[in-house]
């Protein structure tokens, strides 16, 4: 099964009030997990950028002057999402703008029926507790050092790990055994390091354990340690 996680970055938050797209970020994913799959543009809105934008995702104007319009890529992004289910988190807001932009150019527009929505999916599980990207990866434990700043393709990523919680935390070696990828794919897994927990019991333990075997009658313990099996 093959689905897109999807994140845009805007110039603001209402595109019927001229506020374009500036950043389109995608993942592949293939029975829930990452291909490596990915599709990332940067795109000249052709207008100003307002500073409580630029003070969210970074992105000047100066910098997405001499970036593609939306035109331009909006083939090569309707290829790569294909006809797959698009994951994305307050899907909403990302398809409006999409289809605005795609309606600009006199193209169809993407249909609500194939988005999943990841807030919605979240206050279904977690009923009452923050529903944002950065409260699910707390939640998570997913890794956001690299996140000083909103940025498409990389919320796209996180948000891969977070819709793989939501759906239920599926181990790669069981969800996708025996399964094909696509011709040209490969599985991207990431683990994280984890130190190794400490086994060894305390002296307390240890005296505890002796007292309570010195309390049994031939007890098995006690005999393996004079005999040792070979």
């Amino acid at each position: 099964m093959r689905e897109i996680v999807l994140d845009t970055e805007t110039t603001g938050f209402d595109p019927l009030s001229g506020h374009r797209v500036v950043e389109i970020g995608c993942v592949e994913l293939f029975n829930h997990m990452a291909t490596g799959n990915t599709f990332h543009r940067y795109l000249n809105p052709e207008r100003d950028m307002p500073a409580e934008a630029e003070a969210v995702h970074g992105l000047s104007i100066t910098f997405l002057s001499d970036k593609p319009l939306f035109a331009t890529e909006a083939d090569a992004f309707l290829e790569f999402i294909g006809d797959s289910p698009l994951i994305a988190h307050n899907a909403s807001f990302d398809l409006n703008f999409i289809n605005a932009e795609l309606t600009r150019i006199g193209r169809t527009k993407l249909p609500s029926e194939r988005t999943i929505d990841t807030v919605t999916l979240a206050r279904r599980k977690f009923p009452g507790a923050q529903a944002s990207l950065d409260a699910l990866c707390r939640r998570f434990s997913i890794d956001t050092t690299e996140r000083s700043k909103h940025g498409a393709l990389l919320d796209a990523k996180l948000l891969s790990h977070v819709y793989l919680e939501l759906i239920g935390g599926r181990e790669p070696g069981l969800a996708l055994a025996g399964a094909e990828l696509p011709a040209g794919r490969e599985l991207v897994v990431t683990r994280e390091a984890r130190a190794a927990r400490a086994h060894a019991p305390s002296e307390a333990e240890m005296a505890a354990h002796t007292a309570f075997i010195a309390k049994l009658k031939n007890a098995i313990w006690t005999q393996w340690f004079a005999h040792p099996a070979s």
